[in-house]
């Protein structure tokens, strides 16, 4: 038996393949939004979701931190949509029907982007009108670059302003300086959307702000969508996204605020964006992102738990 076949080390690609435990408590929806065209920085943003599930052969479904299992959890993988060749405006009502399938029945959605533009489709997929959702970004961006041009990965939230998404209903954890500028963080304080800066978290912790924002919509939203662009991270940890910079977040902040919103009853879906795996040096970010991934399926099993 080769050591690749140990049957001792489940896989979790094979888990995503539907590989799960005999009885499972619940389900967990991937879909891939391959949308790279409206990117800022020209890329092969398109290429992630292929990139993050076979950087899943390098991991088990076991969390040692918990004693659980992610097989407990039956993955619907949908594959990917066929949007890579359209432009944001072109792919929204396409992502929005299909993750609206997905979001019906499963605990949690799972986007694999793609650019940051399916952010805004992904809100949209919630159902419950955008009045009524919460958005938790963890990026190094506002994302509030103007709409004249048209959609971008850098005007999502902008977009969702729009839409009439309450900037109440927004917070935005790992914000850089030096990566930002005044007229778009006057969008920001004018709208009235809540920021904590990479400082803010080195400062506070991932913990604390994670459940100040988390609590904080729980008063106020019927689901909650969680954007997590890759860019958050610091630029050494993250060299396959255009928009890293230094002093960033860590991956082990990174994974634990995935899982802490997993674990929230109101997050119906999380999103991983702007990774170019072509940009990539030794995987180091696709599997950071198939890390996150994990770790937002073994929060959601701990939903599910105590339930």
């Amino acid at each position: 038996m080769s050591l690749h076949d140990d049957p001792h080390w489940p896989r979790a690609s094979a888990w995503v393949a539907g590989d799960c435990l005999p009885q499972t408590i619940g389900t967990l929806a991937i879909v891939g939004a391959p949308v790279a065209r409206g990117s800022i920085t020209p890329g092969r943003c398109d290429l992630a979701p292929a990139a993050i599930r076979k950087a899943l052969q390098r991991f088990t479904t076991y969390d040692l931190n918990t004693g659980r299992d992610v097989r407990l959890i039956r993955v619907e993988d949908g594959g990917d949509l066929d949007v890579a060749a359209l432009t944001p405006e072109e792919a929204f009502e396409r992502i929005v029907a299909a993750t609206s399938r997905e979001t019906r029945g499963p605990e949690a959605t799972v986007l694999l982007g793609g650019d940051n533009s399916i952010t805004r489709p992904g809100v949209h997929s919630l159902g419950a009108g955008v009045k009524h959702c919460g958005l938790l970004t963890l990026d190094a961006h506002f994302d509030l670059r103007h709409l004249d041009a048209g959609l971008t990965n850098g005007n999502p939230v902008r977009a969702l302003l729009r839409d009439g998404l309450p900037g109440d209903h927004i917070f935005q954890i790992g914000l850089q300086s030096f990566a930002n500028s005044e007229p778009y963080a006057s969008v920001a304080w004018e709208a009235g959307i809540h920021v904590a800066t990479a400082d803010c978290v080195r400062e506070r912790g991932i913990d604390q702000v994670l459940h100040d924002a988390l609590a904080h919509f729980d008063e106020r939203v019927e689901s909650i969508y969680v954007d997590l662009d890759l860019d958050v991270l610091d630029r050494i940890y993250a060299p396959a996204t255009p928009g890293a910079r230094p002093g960033g977040l860590t991956p082990a902040q990174l994974r634990r605020a995935a899982h802490m919103c997993g674990a929230h009853p109101k997050v119906r879906a999380l999103d991983l964006v702007e990774i170019d795996p072509t940009q990539d040096l030794a995987d180091v970010t696709v599997l950071t992102a198939a890390a996150c991934l994990l770790e937002f399926a073994s929060g959601v099993l701990h939903r599910l738990s105590r339930e």
